[in-house]
């Protein structure tokens, strides 16, 4: 965020002054909507698209100015403690994290989320071949696209890679129901390292989910949440609230703690070691591959006609993020 020298961050009419015009708003809630809808499926990173719409540098400052030290600030402005509750002092806190494009982008994501989620949930149930061997395409060319920008000329890089492949080919060859049985702790995990991986550049945070057996789990619980609030708001049960509101809620409980905690060891990873760490992420990707099959296995079989489908819709998937990459995406791995 711009920090102007001449200004009180308390004075109120700083922070009237702090509000963004509409166009901005409506920009930034935009660009969220396309991050989200790429965050959505697998093989596509909203981080890519921060990174396109040029605003990755403002995201990531905006993520890593949220320090214990401001959340401590912030709430004791806000206590009626040390002369008064501060709401000036506490606004002027959240200024320095961005909170108004914070708020914008994540309206975005979130809207978009939530309609993908429900086409993934419906297409899981009515034609799982179809969806799965999109993913397939989709995971399949943005290997094709990590490679090609990734260089490895150590032993040790190449272990990583190797390491990465297996942990991943190894974790999405596990069912869906071993999966499921991992309970609440396995989704807050799933949170974690899904949400964390969204704002990386070139990895997807929902391939992680599916490696993990948790993309359709979630999508289904996200599905379910948004039935139940819209049944409650026209007379439905409070209880169906509740009772579907537990995986998502945790869901986003694991990925706020990721956000702040395992994204920040990706980036001292990468700051350590760049292209062994990237070595290790792109052959999650590789490794992933798996995943889609073993969903397709579990649901229908593979029958001819299944087969047909799911290499039909693996190619579509693969020409839509190749389209994508020529048109859209110069991604260097090593410039992220």
């Amino acid at each position: 965020m711009t920090t102007h020298p001449d200004r009180d961050p308390s004075d109120l009419s700083t922070i009237r002054g702090s509000v963004p015009p509409l166009r901005a708003w409506i920009r930034t809630f935009l660009i969220g909507l396309c991050m989200g809808s790429a965050d959505g499926v697998p093989g596509v990173s909203g981080g890519t698209i921060a990174l396109i719409a040029g605003v990755y540098e403002r995201l990531i400052a905006a993520i890593t100015a949220v320090t214990p030290g401001r959340i401590l600030r912030f709430f004791r402005a806000l206590a009626p403690v040390d002369g008064g509750v501060d709401v000036r002092g506490a606004f002027s806190e959240l200024l320095e994290i961005d909170i108004w494009f914070l708020l914008a982008l994540v309206a975005g994501v979130a809207t978009a989320v939530v309609i993908v989620t429900r086409i993934v949930h419906i297409a899981s149930q009515e034609t799982p071949a179809l969806l799965f061997g999109f993913f397939f395409g989709l995971i399949a060319a943005s290997a094709i696209v990590l490679l090609r920008s990734l260089t490895v000329d150590s032993p040790f890089q190449a272990g990583a890679g190797v390491v990465g492949f297996l942990i991943a080919f190894f974790v999405s060859g596990v069912s869906t129901a071993a999966a499921d049985g991992g309970g609440l702790a396995l989704v807050f995990f799933a949170g974690m390292v899904g949400v964390s991986a969204m704002i990386l550049p070139g990895i997807s945070g929902s391939l992680l989910l599916i490696i993990l057996g948790q993309y359709t789990r979630m999508s289904t619980a996200l599905s379910e949440f948004v039935d139940a609030l819209i049944a409650l708001v026209t007379g439905g049960p409070t209880e169906d609230v509740t009772t579907t509101a537990v995986p998502v809620v945790t869901f986003i409980a694991g990925g706020l703690v990721g956000l702040f905690t395992i994204a920040r060891v990706v980036r001292r990873a990468l700051d350590y070691n760049r292209r062994a760490t990237l070595a290790f992420l792109v052959a999650l990707v590789v490794g992933a591959l798996r995943a889609p099959v073993v969903e397709v296995q579990e649901k229908v079989g593979f029958s001819t006609d299944v087969l047909i489908a799911f290499v039909a819709a693996g190619a579509v998937g693969a020409v839509f993020l190749l389209v994508l990459d020529w048109y859209a995406v110069d991604l260097d791995l090593d410039k992220v």
